[in-house]
């Protein structure tokens, strides 16, 4: 599982989320933070990323345009990086399923 992370989401987290979500990746290092979503959208799906994020316009994509990719949508507001990261260590299992059954996985 692959993570790609949204620019309003730090990079500074991807070292701590590697052993679990190796191959992981953040927006801005891929030169892509003043792509539009469809541009990051596109991307996602062609190198596997599920994409997490606090907007909701990739959900909105989701529904438009169906899947891949699968979309974390962290809802839990602004919070520490160490928080995210831990919320992402920790529904580690929540998303297994989302590449099985869902295309949205909503974290609280």
């Amino acid at each position: 599982m692959k993570l790609l992370l949204d620019q309003n989401l730090s990079r500074r987290i991807l070292k701590q989320l590697a052993p679990h979500y190796p191959e992981s990746n953040q927006v801005a290092l891929l030169k892509m933070d003043k792509s539009e979503d469809i541009d990051i959208w596109k991307y996602a799906r062609s190198n596997n990323f599920i994409i997490v994020t606090k907007d909701s316009d990739f959900q909105e994509l989701s529904i438009l345009l169906g899947e891949p990719p699968k979309i974390i949508w962290l809802k839990c507001g602004n919070q520490p990086k160490q928080y995210i990261a831990d919320l992402l260590i920790n529904n580690k299992e929540r998303i297994k399923e989302l590449i099985q059954h869902h295309s949205v996985l909503e974290i609280y």
